[in-house]
C-alpha cells in the first residue's frame, strides 16, 4: 500500500480512509530482512523465537532455531552408514591457512573465547573458554581441541566418500557453519567419531544447541542420517522447548 503524505488534504480523502479502516500504523514497514535467512525463507510471525545460547555456544555460527532444525531434520535423507573403505583423516586436509599467519584452529580459538590474546604467530596464549560439551571453564588453550561437530569419519560414511578432496578440505575447515568449536580434549576424545545415537554431551543443557548444529551441518552438506541418528536428534531437539 502506498501511504499518503501529510500535505494531502480534504475531508473526502479522510472519509475514504476512515471507511477503509486504514491508519498510519498500516503504512509502516521496516524493510529489514531476517539476517539469518533469505527473504524467501522468512519465518511466519507465529514462529517461535530462537533459543538462548548455551554455555560454550559463543563463536558457533549459523546455529538455526529449533523450528528450522526440526524442518531440516525431517528433510534429511535416511540411509544406513556407508563403509569406511578408503577413509583416512588425510583426505580431509586441516588446519588450513586463514591469513594473518593464522590457521583454522587459531581462528576458532579466537572467536570462541573471551579476552583471547595471541602471539606473533597467531597462537592463543591466554583467554577464557567454556566447553559446550561439558560446561568446563578453560584458561589454557592447550587443554582445548577443535572438534568437528559432524566428525570426519561420520561424514565419510554419510556421503563425503564421494566428494572431491577440495570439498572435503572445505568441510574440515568450515568457519561459516556450526561445524567447528573449541571443547575440552577429554570431551572431544570421548565423543570420537560417534553420532548422537551413540554419544551425547554430558552437559544436558547443551543438547538443544548440539542437535540444532549437527542437523544444520548435515543439511548444508546434504549428508545422510541413519534412522537411529535421526531419532536421537529428534529427542535432543525436544530439550529446546523449555
Amino acid at each position: 500500500m502506498r501511504c499518503l503524505g501529510s500535505g494531502v488534504r480534504g475531508t473526502v480523502l479522510l472519509t475514504v480512509l476512515a471507511v477503509a479502516g486504514l491508519s498510519s500504523a498500516g503504512c509502516s514497514s521496516s524493510g529489514d530482512e531476517d539476517a539469518s535467512s533469505p527473504a524467501s525463507e522468512k519465518p511466519a510471525a507465529s514462529a517461535p523465537a530462537a533459543e538462548g545460547k548455551a554455555a560454550g555456544e559463543k563463536g558457533l555460527p549459523g546455529v538455526p532455531s529449533a523450528a528450522k532444525a526440526r524442518r531440516a531434520l525431517s528433510e534429511l535423507k535416511v540411509a544406513p552408514h556407508g563403509p569406511m573403505t578408503g577413509y583416512s583423516r588425510a583426505k580431509f586436509p586441516h588446519w588450513s591457512a586463514q591469513g594473518d599467519d593464522c590457521d583454522t584452529r587459531e581462528k576458532v580459538l579466537a572467536r570462541s573465547g573471551t579476552d583471547v590474546e595471541r602471539d606473533a604467530e597467531c597462537r592463543a596464549v591466554s583467554g577464557n573458554w567454556t566447553s559446550l560439551y561439558d560446561g568446563k571453564k578453560i584458561t589454557d588453550a592447550s587443554e582445548l581441541d577443535i572438534d568437528h561437530m559432524v566428525p570426519l569419519a561420520n561424514a565419510w560414511r554419510s556421503g563425503a566418500a564421494r566428494w572431491t578432496q577440495h570439498r572435503r578440505e572445505d568441510f574440515a575447515n568450515d568457519l561459516g557453519h556450526p561445524q567447528l568449536l573449541a571443547v575440552t580434549a577429554s570431551a572431544n576424545r570421548a565423543k570420537g567419531d560417534q553420532g548422537p545415537e551413540e554419544w551425547q554431551p554430558p552437559a544436558k543443557d547443551s543438547w538443544c544447541t548440539y542437535a540444532r548444529a549437527w542437523t544444520s551441518v548435515k543439511a548444508a552438506y546434504r549428508l545422510t542420517v541413519t534412522s537411529a541418528e535421526k531419532s536421537a536428534l529428534g529427542t535432543m531437539l525436544e530439550s529446546c522447548d523449555r
